[in-house]
């Protein structure tokens, strides 16, 4: 029996839910120090987040970008790189999806292809910058990440209030032509045929209708798996792993180390970019806005590649999770009245047991040597 539950301690999975529950357990004690009900806000968030169909599908939007930018930040992790860029590459590929969405206007069977190709090349653009500057020079990847971050950024601002862009009166571009959506039944929306469906069918109407529900999720199954086979099942998938594992024992395996530093990068780069195209072709407003801040849909999907061990079908579950909090937080605040601070807080705490989570082996570790050498001692 002890020695179930020391393996059962042992696995990766326990030592991410033990954090989950430390960190809502901080997070409480927070709440309640600052005078608030700790039951009566994780009841509002739970509701929040599951009382009608229509959050739900709010909190699968929320968590779609965030999960394909959590791939890319695992699968950098897993090749030995820190893609702390995928903030950036996410706005290159916002931003390219734009241009191209604004720019071109054939059949949605072609129009969305492109558009999501572009989002995927723009990212891809930044990773590989990134990973040439790596290869090249051993410039460490979190400094040229940062600083591609900004440029992202600025560009992003300055495509905004191009003229050629820009929406008259606003703060953000034209909206894309509507053969680019990727918004699901978003035809039966704007048809009175549609229209009539949908209301006659109410969890239909609640799911679909009041949301922008789009074919993102389904990507991000789909790109999360064949990441997973891609690395653990496929040639080149192992040389980037080798390298990650340990770069001059691949090196001395004859595995190129700098091209393949460039190809892991071409990769993280590209699905960041994906995140970012899929955003603007499934979610309204369907453009790009001027930027006060970061948004945090690279930032936050680093949060989700840690909380899954970098494990690319663990990020799907991670991110939903990390979704609903970032949705779920929202009512609280409105209901409950608590600082949306409260939300951040709960989430850094997660992240901070999730980088403490590998000493709990060697705690365990340690914990059941002294048994046995205790029991070893009662015997004699």
């Amino acid at each position: 029996m002890v020695q179930m539950l020391v393996k059962t301690l042992k696995k990766p999975i326990t030592s991410t839910f033990i954090a989950i529950f430390l960190g809502i357990f901080f997070a409480s004690l927070i709440l309640a120090f600052a005078g608030y009900a700790p039951f009566d806000v994780m009841k509002a968030l739970f509701n929040g987040i599951f009382s009608k169909p229509k959050n739900i599908a709010n909190v699968i939007i929320k968590s779609t970008p965030i999960i394909i930018t959590g791939l890319s930040v695992a699968f950098a992790f897993k090749t030995g790189m820190f893609n702390i860029g995928a903030e950036g590459q996410f706005i290159a590929g916002s931003v390219a999806a734009t241009i191209t969405g604004l720019s071109l206007n054939f059949p949605p069977f072609l129009q969305i292809p492109i558009i999501i190709l572009a989002g995927c090349l723009a990212g891809a653009l930044l990773g590989g910058i990134i990973g040439s500057l790596k290869a090249k020079f051993g410039i460490h990847e979190v400094i040229t990440s940062i600083m591609l971050n900004w440029i992202a950024f600025h560009l992003s601002n300055f495509v905004v209030n191009c003229a050629a862009f820009h929406k008259p009166n606003s703060s953000n571009t034209y909206t894309i032509n509507e053969n680019g959506f990727t918004t699901l039944f978003y035809k039966w929306k704007t048809s009175e045929e549609g229209l009539k469906f949908l209301k006659e069918h109410s969890l239909i109407s609640e799911f679909f209708l009041k949301t922008d529900f789009n074919i993102g999720i389904f990507l991000a199954i789909i790109l999360a798996i064949f990441i997973s086979f891609f690395l653990f099942k496929m040639t080149k998938g192992y040389e980037l792993r080798a390298l990650g594992l340990n770069s001059q024992a691949a090196e001395f395996a004859g595995i190129n180390i700098g091209r393949n530093t460039l190809y892991a990068m071409l990769i993280a780069g590209s699905i960041s970019g994906l995140a970012g195209a899929l955003v603007i072709t499934g979610a309204s407003p369907h453009n790009i806005s001027d930027l006060s801040m970061f948004e945090n849909n690279g930032f936050n999907g680093l949060s989700v590649a840690l909380i899954a061990g970098s494990s690319p079908i663990g990020c799907i579950a991670s991110g939903l999770f990390l979704g609903g909090l970032l949705y779920g937080g929202q009512f609280v605040q409105m209901q409950i009245g608590t600082p949306s601070e409260i939300i951040n807080i709960m989430i850094g705490t997660i992240v901070f047991f999730i980088a403490l989570a590998k000493f709990i082996p060697i705690l365990v570790d340690k914990f059941s040597k002294h048994r046995i050498k205790s029991n070893t001692f009662n015997k004699f």
